[in-house]
């Protein structure tokens, strides 16, 4: 007889609480292979594709495209066989992600609950004790969404019988959102998910039973509550924000507080997803990093023409971004006090033997932060290339939380959207960000003449804690020197 094993939602690293599902890549009665990918999520950091450790038939799925699920949330659950810890298919895949890995699988035992009967007189066999779980979440005698008869050993599958899923010992119920149940009643579930739409119905003596959701499978939103509440002439009472549910993890970011409805012309964006993670960064680097900007003009010709001389002599082409990053190396090599952080609650200063050089890429999805890995190590060409794959990954959606993480510097070429200057803001938790703006023709005095160079201005934003202003100063001129005089660059080659 087949054991059906229940996949949730990993820790993907960082820090990171909860994922929105994108897409599915499997169905309820697919066979999946130990490992393979069964859901694309999105993360505050990047797109993910989840590997199942279980191999086996898919009975059940958790959560609809769209829906946000807490690390820990249950994803799906498959059939593995007889013997899934050492049977063939069956085995466990160890650590494929952060959080979890079934190398030893741990004990578990089949829970056998009762089922409630569904009421009306048209109820059939198949259907009686099972009530219909919203986007995957189901109470104590819910069904999981998409679950199916087919494959072995199903979810549900036993008409008018007990419903059997393996579960850890005492292990929580399905949920979505990390959320409770929602409100069950005697002809079953009502289609909400969000504690903050009961609670703003409940507040405002509403009956959730008597509405028609407008999101997926009629799920109850809160806009549908406020409508519900404008039509019979009341004004929405604001909902407090939801209680933690103790079971699962909660996302660092609060929930409103209050009824969030756009007014005519209006448009309203939720900060979620990789915009609400750059929101939450920025705004937590200007709270938390005292931080003071310094800018030159530099004459870049010299550096444009080293760029075109190398490129002429066969091999990979350079880009100007590595040579930018190749110049930011070696000032961090003269200057380390930049390439750190600052341990606040330790008050120290935390200096870095290694250089991970972030670049700001503006993508379809906003703006990321990619890290390229010991980039002090690297010359031209590597760095030309880790760019390009990196942006390419950026702006196809495949960056790893992994390529998004761990930065000590960042470099940012503003100069792409033709501005000439800024003051970046720094990169929480790093000590530092140098800006490159525009590079364009413009009058300078070139060995005592004036002529037509190519001229760019540079700016560097600095974490004052760690160092002041002659040190930023030395870094900022050092790098101007570079770019207009490349050959100073063979000093630490």
């Amino acid at each position: 007889m087949a054991q059906v094993l229940e996949f949730k939602l990993p820790d993907l690293g960082e820090g990171l609480t909860e994922a929105e599902i994108v897409r599915w890549l499997v169905e309820v009665g697919d066979v999946v292979a130990i490992d393979q990918p069964v859901v694309e999520v999105e993360t505050a950091k990047a797109m993910v594709e989840v590997p199942c450790p279980y191999g086996g038939v898919v009975t059940a799925r958790f959560g609809e495209e769209g829906t946000e699920l807490p690390v820990g949330a249950p994803l799906i659950t498959v059939a593995v066989g007889e013997r899934p810890a050492t049977g063939a298919g069956s085995e466990g895949s160890g650590n494929v992600l952060v959080g979890y890995g079934t190398s030893e699988a741990p004990a578990r035992r089949r829970r056998v609950r009762q089922e409630r009967p569904v009421s009306g007189a048209s109820a059939t066999a198949g259907q009686a004790g099972t009530a219909r779980a919203v986007n995957g979440r189901a109470d104590a005698a819910a069904t999981p969404v998409n679950a199916r008869a087919a494959g072995p050993a199903p979810v549900n599958a036993q008409a008018g019988g007990p419903t059997t899923v393996d579960r850890q010992p005492d292990g929580p119920a399905p949920m979505v959102n990390g959320q409770g149940d929602g409100l069950a009643t005697e002809d079953g579930p009502v289609p909400v998910i969000s504690p903050l739409v009961r609670r703003l119905a409940r507040q405002n003596g509403l009956d959730l039973r008597e509405l028609t959701g407008s999101g997926p499978d009629g799920l109850i939103l809160r806009a549908d509550v406020e409508y519900a509440l404008r039509a019979a002439g009341q004004g929405a009472t604001a909902a407090p924000a939801a209680e933690p549910h103790p079971r699962m993890p909660q996302a660092s970011a609060p929930q409103p507080s209050v009824a969030s409805t756009a007014a005519p012309g209006e448009v309203r964006t939720p900060l979620k997803g990789i915009r609400g993670a750059v929101a939450d960064k920025l705004a937590r680097s200007r709270r938390e990093i005292p931080d003071a900007t310094c800018w030159v003009d530099a004459d870049a010709t010299e550096l444009m023409r080293a760029r075109t001389a190398m490129n002429a002599a066969g091999g990979p082409k350079i880009s100007l971004l590595a040579l930018l990053a190749r110049i930011c190396t070696a000032a961090l090599a003269r200057f380390p006090e930049l390439n750190s952080t600052v341990d606040a609650e330790a008050r120290e200063i935390v200096r870095f033997g290694h250089v991970h050089l972030g670049f700001a890429a503006q993508t379809d999805r906003g703006l990321v932060v990619p890290v390229v890995r010991d980039a002090h190590a690297r010359d031209a060409e590597s760095l030309t290339a880790e760019f390009a794959r990196l942006t390419e990954a950026g702006r196809t959606g495949a960056l790893t939380p992994g390529e998004l993480t761990g930065g000590t510097f960042t470099l940012n070429n503003y100069g792409v959207f033709g501005v000439d200057g800024s003051t970046p803001i720094i990169n929480h938790p790093e000590a530092a960000m140098l800006g490159v703006g525009r590079i364009v023709p413009k009058p300078w005095v070139h060995e005592g003449e004036l002529a037509v160079r190519q001229v760019v201005q540079l700016s560097l934003t600095f974490d004052h804690r760690v160092c002041d202003g002659g040190v930023a100063g030395g870094f900022l001129r050092y790098v101007a020197d570079c770019v207009e005089q490349p050959a100073v660059l063979l000093r630490t080659l």
